[in-house]
């Protein structure tokens, strides 16, 4: 920023100087002297770069601020979203995962290895396909096996399943554990479903994820894959008060 003020000044200072007739700069000579400024001092391209990264990065971080804030039921009460472990646990934690992102079938053995070791933890599954439509309709498929009571286990198997998941694999893999899969079709367009897809969405972006997996535990967000030790910490310092 150093640069660039002295840089801005001495221009500013060029122009008035300028008789009064001299004034009318055509918008072209205001754009070649603009050019030959930037050519003589590229730094200050990348100062104003960096400002404005720094600019997007402190309103995104007040966003997110202002979301785990105000939309603390959305995160953690949603009657919409799938709730795992102990459903009056004193900790919540908030995964947001895609069916065919590799890292989230990795994160899955972290999250039981969480609740097998602390049984008073409640997780609250967000599921958000980012990776196509073909997550898209692993999600769909998820969420409408709750109707038939069988999401854990259907989510299980397909955080379990080898290789990309599409139409095809996700209703073989329904099938292949007792789901009435014609209805499975049915639910999947029931509205509800659609709004967890939506809401996810909503609250991801707000919270600046980019990606999955992505977590939420009291005031701290750990995007990207984090093991059972480290949620394990997580879960401690909210207890903590931290």
């Amino acid at each position: 920023m150093r640069a660039l003020t002295p840089l801005l000044l001495s221009s500013t200072l060029a122009l008035t100087a300028l008789p009064a007739a001299a004034q009318d700069v055509s918008d072209a000579r205001i754009k070649e002297l603009a050019l030959e400024a930037i050519l003589e001092n590229p730094q200050v391209v990348m100062e104003a770069v960096a400002i404005l990264q720094q600019r997007d990065a402190e309103e995104a971080e007040a966003q997110a601020q202002a979301t785990l804030g105000n939309s603390r039921d959305r995160l953690e009460r949603d009657p919409n979203a799938p709730v795992l472990g102990n459903p009056d646990g004193d900790v919540t934690v908030v995964e947001f995962f895609d069916y065919n992102c590799p890292y989230c079938r990795r994160a899955g053995g972290e999250v039981a290895r969480l609740l097998d070791a602390d049984d008073q933890v409640r997780v609250v599954y967000r599921e958000w396909p980012i990776l196509g439509e073909a997550s898209v309709f692993a999600t769909k498929a998820a969420l409408a096996s709750r109707e038939q009571d069988r999401y854990v286990e259907f989510h299980e198997a397909l955080m379990g399943a080898t290789g990309r998941l599409d139409e095809a694999s996700v209703m073989a893999i329904a099938d292949g554990i007792g789901l009435d899969t014609d209805r499975l079709r049915a639910d999947m367009e029931a509205p509800e479903v659609q709004a967890h897809i939506d809401t996810s969405m909503e609250l991801a972006q707000s919270l600046g994820f980019s990606g999955t997996p992505s977590f939420v535990i009291g005031d701290m967000r750990a995007p990207g894959l984090v093991d059972a030790d480290q949620l394990q910490e997580m879960v401690e310092a909210v207890r903590d008060g931290g």
